[in-house]
């Protein structure tokens, strides 16, 4: 993954609440497992051998670990949850950990879970607001989606505090991609300007895991171990005809990572096309021309959604969807296009079959890994906020779990570095490399 080379300590810095932390916890574990501020994750986890240790740049991240002072008194707090964006693996689990960890490790007063992702935060849509108890979240890991329902879209943040106020809310959940996390890192500001004791606390949920500083999102897995599926049911097919192509389209908007880690986790893949790397019309098509010449008799391709944009809408006009986003044309169905017209024209008998299983990999169930990333994610985020930490993420780095400024996290796409070992161990088993 490729990262900012400026960066100092100070960006690593999360912040907190101006007030000082005078509520006990309830939390009853040994001295060791309460964040003292003296243990920190090491970002780089390689240091050059050719430098003196001393006079490298020794960057960290914060524990999200329990506080022994808490900010806020439990038994007068109210917290706030809310989903925003597309589906993802794992987002029941998120809420589901979050409402468990409140209501039974710090006994707070309320849970309220606002529907409709940050719409439900306005005004007009207040009256989408559900009290989350035990019974209500007590089986919704079972199940994938989100209870809360979500959406896309800027809303106004002054009418978003406001609803805050009115709820009496302590601490806010985030749980959302880059969108998500800058209109919390703008809430976090009207919460200051207005001196206002609120802590907003990211989990961070890309399918994509395309945030920075950020190792791993959760779903992520799940969609990797879905995605594998889809590849090998498409080398199946491939291979059950002459000349037989399997072309997958897999999520990806601007990062190719569900499509390279499934690449390597299948084994089955020939080509991986990915927004990292210009996309090569007639490249492509004389690779899989010389696969057939040279007595292959089948090839899988697959594809991130983001890849060929540019060339899609050569001749159209762009349009963009609530959050601003540019709705994708799609690739899929314009590679089959091209790649038959291609192989006919140079008279190569060849079978076709295009599989795209994208909402399946996002609104699915997550899996164990994943299931047990979001339960711990969840609690963290719940411990940070009590902590008085605020315009953060719970993130994952070097096998810990971190606090992470939200600025950090959402200033850059995490894209695929072409130049890492992962990208090389891709272009080791497919024949594309451009």
């Amino acid at each position: 993954m490729l990262e900012k080379i400026n960066i100092t300590q100070k960006d690593f810095k999360v912040e907190t609440l101006p007030h000082k932390n005078v509520h006990y916890t309830p939390i009853k574990f040994d001295d060791e497992y309460f964040n003292r501020g003296d243990k920190k994750i090491i970002y780089n986890n390689i240091l050059d051998t050719n430098r003196e240790l001393e006079n490298q740049n020794i960057l960290t991240f914060e524990r999200p670990s329990p506080s022994r002072e808490l900010h806020f008194n439990p038994h007068e707090t109210n917290v706030g949850i809310v989903t925003c964006g597309g589906l993802c693996p794992g987002l029941n689990d998120v809420i589901r950990a979050i409402t468990l960890c409140s209501l039974e490790t710090y006994k707070v007063k309320n849970v309220y879970g606002f529907r409709f992702g940050y719409l439900g935060l306005t005004s007009e849509y207040g009256k989408h607001v559900i009290r989350l108890n035990h019974n209500m979240v007590d089986a919704i890991h079972e199940h994938g989606g989100t209870i809360l329902s979500s959406s896309r879209g800027n809303q106004s943040i002054e009418d978003m505090v406001d609803t805050l106020v009115k709820f009496n809310i302590s601490i806010l959940f985030t749980i959302g991609g880059d969108g998500t996390q800058k209109g919390a890192m703008s809430i976090c500001e009207e919460i200051k300007r207005r001196k206002l004791d609120i802590s907003v606390v990211g989990i961070p949920k890309t399918i994509d895991n395309d945030l920075s500083y950020i190792y791993r999102t959760f779903g992520f897995y799940t969609a990797v171990e879905e995605a594998r599926k889809a590849i090998n049911a498409a080398h199946i097919e491939a291979k059950g005809a002459q000349n037989g192509i399997g072309l997958v389209k897999l999520m990806g908007r601007h990062s190719g990572s569900i499509a390279a880690h499934s690449t390597l986790a299948s084994g089955n893949a020939n080509i991986c096309l990915i927004p990292e790397i210009k996309f090569d019309m007639k490249l492509l098509c004389e690779t899989i021309m010389n696969r057939f010449s040279n007595g292959k008799d089948h090839i899988v391709i697959v594809t991130a959604e983001g890849v060929g944009q540019e060339e899609l809408y050569r001749d159209s006009e762009k349009n963009y969807d609530a959050s601003g986003n540019l709705k994708l044309m799609d690739i899929g169905v314009f590679l089959k296009k091209k790649i038959s017209t291609y192989l006919g024209e140079h008279k190569i008998p060849h079978t076709l079959k295009y599989i795209d299983p994208s909402y399946m990999i996002r609104s699915t169930l997550a899996n164990a890994n994943d299931s047990s990333f979001c339960l711990r994610l969840g609690n963290n985020a719940v411990h940070a906020g009590f902590a008085g930490k605020t315009n953060c993420l719970v993130g994952y780095w070097n096998q810990h779990f971190t606090l992470t400024p939200i600025k950090l996290a959402v200033d850059e796409k995490k894209i695929v570095n072409t130049g890492s070992s992962l990208w090389r161990a891709i272009e080791e088993i497919t024949l594309y490399n451009p």
